[in-house]
């Protein structure tokens, strides 16, 4: 019986792996900068075989087999393998294309490793689920000539299968792991570096001294602070890991329930990953998909991510209303004034600034991100006014630290390349596109909804870039043959596949909440499912009303942006049940109803519900009257 190995030199472990990954980080920063040319099958093969091989030393076959020699020789093979298979098809990519495809009985086997290797990086780096997905969709064309309907086919080879998903630029080496080795890596390095500077307590004290004296400060410096590392992170469950340490204790002494600031922490980490200007690894690869430069999501995404923070802090303060939570006036800074807490945090500022500037400017993301990591190393320096050791080691820790963050999204993007690949081969995705067509009888609305029940159902218990992954290759394409742009069906999918991670039963970012709060997992998924009741809708206005994406003309887009935030004020009034007091049931059904109509971007609808919106206010404010003269 395998035991826990007392001679494992664990510190040697540590240090190769934390030379590995030191190692990648370099490589592709070299890359990334020009100062390695090198093709893209080639930096695509590499950066699966270092990823991988990472991901195996890191990540153990089970919890029971953590630390033990039977695991120990099972990673040391599967690193032998990728490694091995990974060299065989750099050294033969060359003839492979010059030849036009042809491929030798080698090629077929070092493909089938990797293949092997994928769905087992996948289920070690993400979970059970996606790598079940992902087997399900590779075996569809092995099983098409069986099946009836629509999803009948003619099936293929297993050798024409492994040969086409792994020797080509449409399967595991694909458009996913291609932005995962330039865009994502660039950009986890740009996040780990934010952290060990000292980022995050810049953002939490900007956060508390922004929202100080307020009702649900506490609240409300969280919704702020999980919007500011989630833009970092792009890690929903990560983020609330990372934040909800110190503001759901916050929270739950300021008069929160337990569940209540689970859900808050929950609702606001998800919500980091839909602010500009850096989105998380999800919105480099919508990019790319949809073929557009990253600045024209980053403009996509900036109403509809306001509009969620905005919903978020409605929904703390009118909870803090009906909870009967006052304003805290205490003072609990530490004396400086704001001014020189802001040059404190001018590096990260001057970081956040260049990178903005130069994507505006035209410049690539990731050379972007370059030049934010040069900025935040030099202002820190001047800052200090030291070049020690410390330094050194700050900068090397942040590239180990970021490539590690790398390998189990390079796990879900080899593993959505071999779903894509699937679909394109057998014309499975047209199939899927059809079945919405047919389900929906023609009618836009109803294929609206079909796919996001597809979004949140596939997305669930998957991390936000895997969830977009495959409702990118799955169901995004219905909604193009529905004549929505590309771009904006595309972000349809990828808001459902954000929240995703607080619906439940299956809801990642409420799960650790919940055990952060000590509250029951499920009631805390509910009760975020229910605050972010503003998110399942809001999506649905993004398609019909151009204006919440900044895509309509000037009127269209202020009148967007008047009626969204009032939108979202209504529904999270209907929600919570209060305003400046709590509402009746009818009063809560008239601010949800006039919210919906107000959301709609029709302007029947906005009348509607600005009258449903004004009666509710109305009410609210004779009521208050009446309270202050009694």
């Amino acid at each position: 019986m395998p035991g826990k190995s007392s001679e494992f030199p664990l510190l040697t472990k540590q240090n190769i792996i934390l030379m590995a990954a030191f190692g990648l980080g370099v490589f592709h920063l070299a890359v990334v900068s020009g100062v390695i040319a090198i093709s893209t099958m080639p930096l695509r093969l590499v950066h699966v075989a270092m990823a991988f091989s990472l991901l195996f030393a890191l990540k153990p076959a089970s919890a029971n087999l953590k630390n033990t020699k039977t695991d120990f020789v099972l990673s040391t093979v599967l690193i032998t393998a990728v490694l091995a298979a990974s060299l065989w098809l750099i050294w033969r990519w060359k003839a492979i294309a010059f030849s036009g495809g042809l491929t030798t009985e080698g090629d077929f086997y070092a493909g089938a490793v990797i293949l092997l290797l994928v769905f087992e990086a996948a289920r070690r780096g993400i979970g059970l689920i996606l790598a079940c997905i992902t087997l399900v969709f590779f075996f569809y064309p092995f099983i098409s000539p069986f099946l009836p309907g629509i999803l009948n086919g003619r099936g293929y080879s297993l050798e024409r299968m492994v040969i086409f998903l792994t020797t080509d630029t449409q399967g595991v080496y694909g458009i996913p792991i291609g932005v995962a080795a330039t865009y994502i890596i660039v950009f986890t390095i740009f996040g780990a570096m934010l952290s060990r500077f000292g980022a995050g307590d810049f953002f939490f004290e900007i956060s508390i001294r922004l929202t100080r004296g307020l009702r649900a400060a506490s609240a409300k410096s969280a919704v702020l602070f999980s919007t500011l590392i989630g833009m970092v992170s792009g890690s929903a469950a990560g983020n609330v890991a990372v934040t909800g340490t110190v503001t759901i204790p916050i929270m739950k002494r300021e008069g929160y329930e337990p569940h209540q600031a689970g859900a808050i922490e929950a609702v606001a980490s998800t919500g980091g990953q839909l602010m500009p200007p850096v989105m998380g690894a999800a919105a480099f690869i919508m990019a790319e998909i949809v073929g557009v430069p990253y600045t024209s999501v980053m403009a996509v995404a900036i109403l509809p991510a306001l509009l969620f923070f905005g919903s978020a802090f409605f929904v703390v303060h009118f909870q803090a209303v009906k909870s009967g939570i006052e304003p805290n006036t205490a003072d609990k800074s530490d004396g400086r004034p704001l001014s020189a807490v802001l040059i404190q945090g001018m590096p990260f500022i001057g970081a956040f600034a260049i990178l903005l500037g130069l994507m505006l400017a035209g410049f690539s993301p990731f050379k972007a991100s370059l030049w934010a990591m040069a900025v935040l190393i030099g202002l820190d320096v001047v800052k200090t006014r030291r070049v020690d050791l410390e330094l050194f080691k700050r900068i090397g820790g942040s590239i180990a630290e970021g490539s590690r963050n790398v390998i189990t999204i390079s796990a879900a993007c080899a593993a959505a390349g071999v779903i894509s690949g699937t679909l394109g081969i057998t014309g499975l995705g047209s199939k899927i596109a059809l079945l919405i067509d047919v389900a929906s009888n023609g009618q836009l609305i109803l294929a609206l909804v079909f796919t996001m029940i597809a979004s949140i159902i596939l997305g669930m218990g998957l991390p936000t870039t895997a969830a977009y992954l495959i409702l990118a290759t799955v169901v995004a394409p219905a909604l193009v043959k529905f004549g929505v742009p590309m771009l904006t069906a595309h972000f349809f999918v990828f808001y459902y596949g954000c929240i995703s991670t607080i619906t439940p039963p299956v809801a990642l970012a409420s799960y650790v909440a919940g055990g952060i709060a000590g509250a029951d997992v499920n009631k805390v998924g509910w009760t975020a499912a229910s605050y972010a009741t503003t998110s399942f809708v809001l999506p649905f206005a993004l398609v019909f009303g151009p204006g919440l994406l900044m895509q309509g003309d000037i009127l269209a887009n202020l009148v967007a942006v008047v009626t969204g935030f009032a939108g979202v004020g209504a529904v999270a009034a209907g929600v919570v049940g209060s305003v400046f007091s709590p509402l009746s049931w009818l009063n809560r059904v008239f601010a949800l109803a006039g919210g919906l109509c107000l959301l709609i971007q029709f302007w029947p609808t906005a009348i509607v519900g600005g009258v449903l919106l004004g009666w509710v206010l109305f009410q609210q404010f004779n009521s208050r009257q009446v309270s202050i003269r009694s």
